[in-house]
Order: structure tokens, then sequence, then C-alpha cells
């Protein structure tokens, strides 16, 4: 059972559900004004969501306890407001997650990662192919072939945990693939 829940004050997030076979997806992250959605449903619902929360940039946060939460529930109804627009934005993420796994192929998956992460002006991504395949929900093996794929269309250039983007226009072409 979760007794606090923790607003974020500086830092970031990240949530993921890990499977079994150690495989991870990151379902979202959360930054500054933020908490997560999850541990509110816990202490609202009294059900926990087997995930997992990870802190990525160095993070400072108000922690509620539960008690006060639910009270603030209860009597503010800007804390209500709140809490349904944090449920609204995280709701819509988990559905885009699942619509890109269920429905788009890894190879687009992947080039729209690196598309977010890196432009003609800041063409290096520091990243390792394990890193990559715990933030889309597949395996090392899979992201790397991709990549080498890439690599040989000469759309990027990797090496040793990094990734330089050669042709940004090809691989705009590679994320429209559906």
């Amino acid at each position: 059972m979760c007794h606090t829940m923790a607003i974020l004050l500086s830092g970031s997030v990240r949530v993921f559900k890990l499977a079994e076979s150690g495989r991870e997806i990151t379902l979202y992250r959360f930054g500054y004004g933020e908490g997560c959605i999850l541990t509110a449903n816990a202490i609202l619902g009294g059900h926990q969501f087997p995930a997992i929360a990870s802190v990525e940039r160095e993070a400072e946060a108000i922690a509620i306890p539960a008690t006060t939460f639910r009270l603030w529930v209860n009597r503010h109804e800007a804390w209500r407001h709140y809490l349904f627009d944090l449920l609204s934005r995280r709701l819509a993420t988990v559905i885009a997650i699942v619509e890109e796994v269920a429905f788009r192929r890894m190879d687009a998956r992947i080039a729209d990662f690196l598309l977010r992460r890196l432009t003609p002006q800041s063409p290096l991504l520091q990243i390792t192919h394990q890193q990559i395949a715990a933030e889309l929900g597949t395996s090392r093996e899979v992201v790397s072939r991709i990549l080498e794929d890439f690599a040989t269309a000469g759309l990027i250039e990797t090496g040793r945990g990094v990734i330089r983007l050669l042709d940004h226009q090809g691989l705009q072409r590679r994320q429209r693939v559906w």
C-alpha cells in the first residue's frame, strides 16, 4: 500500500513495466508539478499496479501523506481537478503506447524515437541499444538489427553507446511506415 504521494519540484521520473523475461517498456514520465498517477490510484483505490519508478534526473519532491491526499480529494475542487487532469494526460500517454506497440512497425517506432532526440543541429545521441529497447518494449537484438539496417541505408552511424544522424529526411521516411 502506498502511504505518500510525491509531487516533483524538480527532476524527472520514468515509470515502466518489467516483464518476467526482463524486458521493460516505459509507461510514462513525469516531471515538475506532477506526481505518479499509479500512486494516486493506489492511495484512492487501494489497488497496486506492478510498475517501477526510476529517477532519471535528480529529483526533489513534496511528499503528501495518503490521509492528507484523500482529505484534499474530498475537500478541494482544485486538487480533484489537478488529479483528473493528470489522470487524463497519463491515460492518453498509455493509450498512445498501446497503439504504437499493437499497430506500428518497430522500425518506424525506432525511427520516431531517434527523430525525437536527434536533429541536424544536434546529430549525436549517447544511448545504448538496451536503453532504446527498454524505452520501446522490445529486445536489444531487435533494436540492434534495425539500427544496423538504418546504418547500412546511410541514415545513421552507430558506435559504442552513440548514434549519429546522417540522413534526417531518410530517417523521416522510415518513421512514416505503418
